[in-house]
């Protein structure tokens, strides 16, 4: 038979959504790919009801509707102090992950290297491999997921093209300082270097951390790609729009390579998300004071239980330490996959196997997410109690 490409070899299918795929086969609760279980803002379900009848319903134009861009560029705009051109710095995608695939293979060329920090999303690495690239780990050791500078300017010397920097950080929760960025920028500069950065968790940044957008940094707007999406500020991950935002000459090539891969984002939905971005910072306050909460129940539960995590500074993961699991005669061999796979069936929760997201072997984690009601948490936490049962 014809053979397939070498880089299909090269990775797996998505184990997130493999973990789902099992959740909905046992009804289990679904903790493992990152979905709220509420809706997006009632506004924004009118504006899309009024677009359902109104329109637009054809092609916008290809790299985004005019005025979605528009507000795009207005709202990050002011958080990074600088004035963003909505004509030639926006690009509209088609959700986050066609955002980071579009920055690789606008700025990659076969054979080029590109920097993954580890613990990294899982689809860095598989971005880098289809785009021809070849990815280079940088470890972010615990338990405060620090790194070694040098490490980094090792990749630049070897002539990295990039690094890959996910703020706040999915799966460990991890949110870069300000000096920890500016670190890195410098490097970025030195050695005439892009940071690509994903930022979707922008909002969800607890006290007393905060958000540094790298692009914000003096000379950084020039070497940073700044790759987004409208998904988790607006519990609207179904709705595919993500956003990508750089200098000019970049965004130009960018709209090429989103243009073949999509063409563009739904109309109606962009009409919609207008609205979602034109609220005030109130609304973004009262997102962070949310899940801030839901962070501290889901927390405080896992330790009345008796099961060691990890404290997120950022996103909505948290990393469970499975270790004295693993060392029972019932698990004897397993891996953390395997363990997750029979915690989805016996236990009833979903999670992810802390493997999919590390290049070092580390098999004792796994990863769960508390963008849920407060009742399917507490149901989930009453399930988990069931592992403690296991332990002598």
């Amino acid at each position: 038979m014809p053979q397939l490409s070498n880089r299909v070899r090269t990775f797996t299918d998505s184990v997130i959504r493999r973990m789902t795929r099992i959740s909905n086969k046992y009804d289990a609760i679904n903790l493992s790919q990152g979905f709220p279980d509420f809706d997006p803002p009632k506004e924004m379900l009118d504006a899309l009801a009024k677009a359902a009848y109104e329109g637009p319903h054809q092609y916008s134009i290809t790299f985004g509707a005019k005025n979605l861009r528009e507000a795009l560029a207005k709202k990050q705009g002011e958080a990074i102090g600088r004035i963003i051109d909505p004509e030639q710095e926006v690009v509209v995608t088609c959700g986050g992950t066609e955002t980071m695939m579009c920055a690789m293979m606008t700025i990659c060329n076969p054979g080029d290297k590109v920097m993954v920090f580890s613990p990294f999303y899982e689809n860095y690495g598989a971005d880098a491999i289809l785009s021809g690239a070849e990815p280079i780990y940088i470890p972010l050791v615990p338990p405060e997921y620090d790194f070694d500078l040098s490490l980094i300017e090792k990749g630049f010397s070897e002539g990295a093209k990039a690094i890959i920097i996910c703020n706040p950080s999915n799966p460990c929760g991890k949110v870069f300082s300000r000096e920890e960025l500016e670190s890195i920028g410098k490097l970025a500069v030195k050695y005439d270097a892009f940071v690509v950065t994903d930022e979707v968790y922008e909002h969800l940044v607890y006290e007393p951390y905060y958000h540094t957008y790298m692009s914000s940094l003096p000379g950084m707007f020039e070497h940073t790609i700044t790759c987004n999406s409208l998904s988790k500020t607006f519990s609207a991950t179904g709705w595919r729009l993500g956003y990508l935002i750089g200098p000019a000459y970049v965004v130009e090539a960018a709209k090429k390579v989103h243009d073949f891969l999509t063409v563009g984002a739904a109309a109606p939905l962009q009409e919609a998300a207008v609205t979602g971005l034109q609220f005030s910072e109130n609304y973004y306050r009262e997102l962070r004071d949310t899940y801030a909460k839901k962070r501290d129940y889901l927390l405080r539960g896992l330790d009345r239980i008796g099961l060691k995590h990890n404290i997120p500074q950022g996103t909505y993961f948290v990393l469970i330490d499975i270790q004295g699991f693993l060392d029972l005669p019932q698990f004897e061999g397993y891996t953390d996959l395997e363990f997750c796979e029979w915690m989805i069936e016996h236990i009833g929760v979903a999670a992810v196997p802390g493997s999919s997201f590390f290049k070092e072997d580390v098999n004792h984690l796994i990863r769960l997410h508390f963008a849920r009601e407060e009742k399917t948490l507490e149901e989930a936490l009453n399930r988990l109690s069931g592992l403690m049962k296991l332990l002598p």
